[in-house]
């Protein structure tokens, strides 16, 4: 008897041990199956647009004029003056914020880019930038042997894109995109880049410019040239026309 009774209470057990490994097993196939590997280089997948892979990001960014300064001579000569000149001149037109001029600290030159450096403030003020709008403070520079630089420079707004030179995957045969005649990543990153580099005005490529005065004299001219029936276009030199062989565009 006493084997029977351990028999049938050894049976449940074990249909109740099957039972639990069967839901453990389901509930791993189910986690299995929400699990995500996330991509190793997201860039392997190009989108198809350019633009979309190397967009222009328009965002602040300092503008900088380096001055040489000897380690025996504290004034500025005649091209730095120049350069400062302009300097303040952009800076009216674009800058975002005021005007840090940095020092180096701890080289031969340091005396003597003080020097230079309260010069070139002063001569930032006499070209229009308020006083309190011009901060001088030191830096320490990488190297103290190599000859350091009185650094201007203030924050503008600029547009950047890239960087290029990125090839994440192949592009040849053995990739899939080759047979499907996708772009590869680095297509179109140097056109993007340089086109942030020349725009004159960032904002410019996010929306258009608000319309000026016109040149009323010129509108003025040519509507008169149009009613009295003459011609609208500049004339040519009559030089330019002498070297003409036929008589076609006279």
């Amino acid at each position: 008897m006493t084997r029977d009774h351990n028999a049938t209470a050894a049976r449940p057990r074990s249909r109740s041990s099957l039972v639990r490994a069967t839901l453990l097993a389901g509930c791993a196939s189910l986690l299995a199956g929400c699990y995500y590997a996330p991509l190793k280089d997201p860039t392997a997948y190009a989108p198809p647009d350019y633009r979309l892979r190397h967009p222009i990001v328009v965002k602040e960014k300092d503008h900088t004029v380096e001055l040489f300064i000897g380690n025996n001579r504290g004034s500025l000569n005649a091209d730095q003056r120049a350069d400062i000149v302009a300097f303040a001149r952009t800076w009216r037109r674009e800058a975002t914020g005021g005007i840090v001029i940095e020092t180096p600290a701890g080289t031969r030159n340091a005396n003597a880019a003080r020097e230079a450096a309260h010069e070139a403030r002063a001569t930032l003020v006499a070209s229009g930038v308020p006083a309190h709008g011009v901060v001088v403070r030191s830096y320490s520079p990488a190297n103290p042997h190599r000859l350091a630089t009185v650094r201007l420079n203030y924050p503008r707004m600029g547009a950047e894109a890239g960087p290029c030179g990125l090839w994440p995957a192949d592009i040849g045969p053995s990739s899939k995109g080759w047979f499907e005649n996708n772009a590869y990543w680095n297509l179109g990153c140097a056109s993007q880049r340089n086109l942030a580099a020349m725009v004159a005005n960032p904002a410019d490529l996010v929306q258009p410019r608000g319309e000026g005065a016109v040149y009323q004299e010129r509108r003025t001219f040519q509507m008169e040239q149009y009613r009295t029936g003459k011609a609208t276009w500049s004339a040519e030199p009559p030089a330019q026309q002498k070297a003409k062989i036929g008589e076609v565009g006279r």
